[in-house]
């Protein structure tokens, strides 16, 4: 059992009135020099934070137009933003970039955002709209459920996580090659994404008081070693939201078999994880979804021995 320390609340210096004044529904992080960037599936912002402190943090716009107040409708028309990684340097893209993706479990679900870096690892440029129909697709076929919940930059190839669900009990790891990657983004008439993966594995992480586990986010060792999140949430799809009955983080060693699996405590809803190794320890961040527009996602701390 892995024990959490809370270390703040991602909490916002909101731009305008009808902005929220913190980030409810965190779904994947990623680290780029002093820099904390977040993802929320509810929103069309980007959150970016001091990595050290408890500043507020700052609202970036990655799509145009607004979401709904409601409930209900803003579910329906959220682009459901669910990973977010951080890619080595490409053609127009010098000092790398961020590349947000969305789950694909709706057809309004398959829109990214690619964000250019600088040498700091701060935000350079306007955030560039990345069409991911064509890359999830053939996903369909293979998973009719589609529930793209995380992604990393492992050794030569990007991997996708496939969440499972009550209905679709199936964890998966898909490779596509880097470099078609990014080749495809940082193509002169615009960034496009290649249509078939390398290769899927399945992986196999149990269950929870009869809820199976799900993947909901990654990092990567510089081993090649998947550190990851994942949670029990009782829900038969990919669209509602269900109560939280357990999480745990694990490392996957590059047979793409489980190595290790943690149970958390307390019990939250993890989304989003980064991992770092530290002489004979892995140091994480890990980011909530409060699944409540009014309560701030919690960034949590904690580490893992080797």
């Amino acid at each position: 059992m892995i024990d959490l320390q809370a270390l703040r609340s991602l909490t916002l210096a909101a731009p305008r009135a009808d902005m929220p004044e913190s980030l409810s529904a965190a779904s994947g992080i990623a680290v780029a020099g002093e820099f904390l960037y977040v993802i929320a599936d509810d929103e069309f912002h980007l959150g970016v934070f001091a990595l050290a402190g408890q500043r507020d943090g700052d609202w970036v716009r990655l799509f145009p137009g607004d979401l709904p107040d409601d409930a209900a409708l803003r579910k329906a028309r959220k682009p459901d933003l669910e990973a977010l990684v951080r890619l080595p340097p490409f053609a127009g893209y010098p000092a790398g970039a961020l590349l947000a993706l969305a789950s694909g479990s709706k057809p309004n679900r398959h829109t990214g955002a690619l964000l250019g870096l600088d040498a700091t690892g701060a935000l350079h440029g306007e955030p560039c709209t990345v069409a991911l129909s064509a890359l999830y697709a053939p996903l369909l076929l293979r998973f009719p459920a589609l529930n793209i919940e995380g992604a990393v930059v492992r050794g030569h190839e990007l991997v996708l996580l496939q969440r499972a669900s009550g209905g679709h009990p199936e964890n998966a790891l898909i490779g596509f090659p880097l470099a078609d990657v990014l080749q495809g983004l940082g193509a002169v008439d615009g960034p496009q994404l290649p249509a078939l993966p390398a290769r899927i594995s399945i992986v196999e992480l149990g269950s929870i008081d009869g809820v199976p586990l799900g993947f909901t986010d990654a990092s990567v060792l510089s081993d090649g070693r998947l550190v990851f999140s994942a949670v029990a949430e009782h829900v038969d799809d990919t669209y509602h939201d269900g109560p939280c009955i357990g999480a745990a983080i694990g490392i996957v060693g590059l047979d793409d078999q489980i190595d290790r699996l943690e149970r958390l405590r307390p019990v939250r809803k993890i989304e989003g994880i980064d991992a770092r190794q530290d002489g004979a320890r892995i140091r994480l961040l890990l980011a909530t979804d409060a699944d409540d527009r009014s309560a701030p996602s919690t960034l949590f701390g904690t580490s893992l021995a080797l």
